[in-house]
């Protein structure tokens, strides 16, 4: 299995101004990813603005993103919906040969009970030709995935190897810590409780920040796995207003923004999102000052 306990970044798709995907910038952005050492690029997520993508561009990226990153990383493929249906044709659909998993939201939307939560993943898992990480995000689908329906999916279907748990909730993390199985992985959602998880055992994190700021992200995990949290909490801590600021006006409308400031794309998003306002510009340039 290819490693997934260190740094994953959930790449940003950029765009030009006139709205085109901007694959001079997407190069820029996996280099500078690779070179600060991420463990995984995780490939058309909630961060990449799948939603506002076509077939033939999403199949795009995906060909772009594993050409340049020559093997280099692990690879996650951001496949997934409210239709179960449309999940399974689309992992039938998409070339995946040098994807090594398949990153899955929970039902949004429709407001599934738990049972039809269990029932849509162990269907896409049956369809599935890579092992799956599931992703828990109440905060945009509506819906939390409980930890008993995490756990029961992680021992009872063998493809399903990880989730990125995006809840908040420290209780509900520790919960799924405690009782998951040995080689099952929980991976932080959140980059602003990052070390916090770690503490009680979380494996790693998939992470929106990881696009501006991979060295000081990877280094960060790096310490928390060797224990030395008192080194870890300095960038935590140092960072947390950032944190803030790239969630203020919504994602990746904040990280787009920050990273326009680094030259690493522009801040255009695709409608219904609209750019960063010039007083989160400002909030964050002055952030990245700080930083630097």
């Amino acid at each position: 299995m290819k490693a997934l306990n260190g740094l994953g970044v959930a790449l940003v798709t950029p765009f030009t101004k006139e709205g085109k995907i901007d694959f001079p910038s997407l190069k820029k952005i996996i280099n500078h990813c690779i070179l600060g050492n991420v463990t995984s690029l995780v490939v058309l997520g909630t961060t990449g603005e799948a939603a506002t993508l076509t077939e033939t561009e999403k199949q795009d990226v995906f060909d772009f993103v594993a050409e340049n990153a020559n093997d280099s990383v692990t690879l996650v493929a951001g496949i997934g919906g409210n239709n179960t249906l449309q999940t399974i044709d689309e992992l039938k659909k998409f070339n995946l040969k040098k994807y090594h998993y398949i990153l899955s939201v929970c039902p949004y939307y429709s407001k599934p009970n738990q049972e039809g939560i269990y029932q849509h993943y162990k269907t896409i898992a049956k369809a599935s030709p890579l092992p799956i990480i599931l992703y828990n995000v109440p905060g945009r689908t509506g819906v939390n995935m409980k930890a008993e329906t995490t756990l029961r999916l992680a021992r009872e279907i063998d493809k399903i190897v990880a989730i990125k748990e995006a809840s908040g909730n420290i209780e509900q993390c520790m919960d799924l810590v405690y009782d998951k199985p040995k080689d099952f992985l929980v991976l932080s959602g959140d980059d602003s409780l990052i070390v916090s998880q770690m503490a009680i055992g979380m494996n790693g994190c998939i992470s929106v920040i990881g696009n501006l700021l991979p060295s000081e992200f990877s280094k960060m995990i790096a310490l928390c796995h060797e224990n030395k949290y008192d080194e870890a909490r300095v960038t935590q801590l140092k960072t947390k207003r950032i944190v803030d600021f790239l969630f203020e006006e919504g994602n990746p409308v904040g990280i787009k923004l920050a990273m326009s400031l680094k030259s690493l794309c522009t801040e255009f998003v695709r409608l219904p999102l609209v750019k960063g306002s010039e007083e989160l510009k400002i909030k964050l340039r002055n952030e990245l000052i700080q930083l630097d």
